[in-house]
């Protein structure tokens, strides 16, 4: 399996992108909910080429199509996503693959796909988006781990810097975080922070 950075910021445009590779990120998603093919395939293309100069992994969320025709590192699929996703010519473009899940029956399917990590969550209350699960708490990461073995495991939801080092050392291999980077008053320096503490192995 693939090691993933224990950093994982998710942001929603190239421009965020463009703002954070210079710190020294080794990993960060796109994640873009909102507009047209044309204008998501640019945005990817420009994620793209600047993770590249800065030999960054690139994770695109959702987007597969064009995530395999723009030449990304990773792509990232809810369990929504999965049912519409042709991951034979995802796995075909040797693309690695991270999957989403909240439960056990999710996990299971997840498992069965045989994805490059697994991502658990909401860790912590989250005012990003309405959630229908329950915060899972840093002993559900712990049992996670057990059960996908040397898989690497991503942690989400509410992760704050403060947060992040308990994160990892109840067993995820790797912290995704949004807005506490991307609604910090000085992203830039929550950023090296975070890179610093992780690093670090705090």
């Amino acid at each position: 399996m693939t090691a993933l950075a224990p950093f994982y910021p998710i942001v929603d445009s190239a421009a965020w992108v463009r703002r954070l590779v210079p710190t020294g990120v080794k990993l960060i998603q796109l994640r873009i909910k909102d507009g047209t093919a044309d204008s998501i395939q640019r945005e990817v293309r420009d994620a793209v080429a600047l993770c590249a100069r800065h030999h960054v992994q690139l994770v695109v969320n959702d987007h597969w199509q064009i995530a395999l025709a723009e030449g990304a590192n990773f792509i990232h699929l809810g369990q929504g996503d999965l049912d519409g996703a042709d991951l034979a010519a995802i796995r075909s473009k040797a693309v690695r693959l991270g999957i989403s899940t909240h439960d056990h029956a999710e996990l299971d399917r997840a498992l069965s796909l045989e994805p490059d990590y697994v991502a658990l969550g909401p860790i912590y209350p989250t005012t990003l988006k309405v959630m229908p699960w329950a915060p899972q708490g840093l002993a559900r990461i712990g049992e996670w781990k057990r059960l996908i073995g040397s898989r690497p495991l991503v942690a989400i939801g509410g992760i704050t810097l403060e947060r992040g080092p308990g994160c990892l050392r109840a067993g995820a291999d790797c912290v995704a975080v949004v807005s506490d980077v991307t609604r910090h008053p000085d992203p830039l320096a929550r950023t090296a922070a975070w890179i610093d503490t992780t690093r670090a192995g705090a």
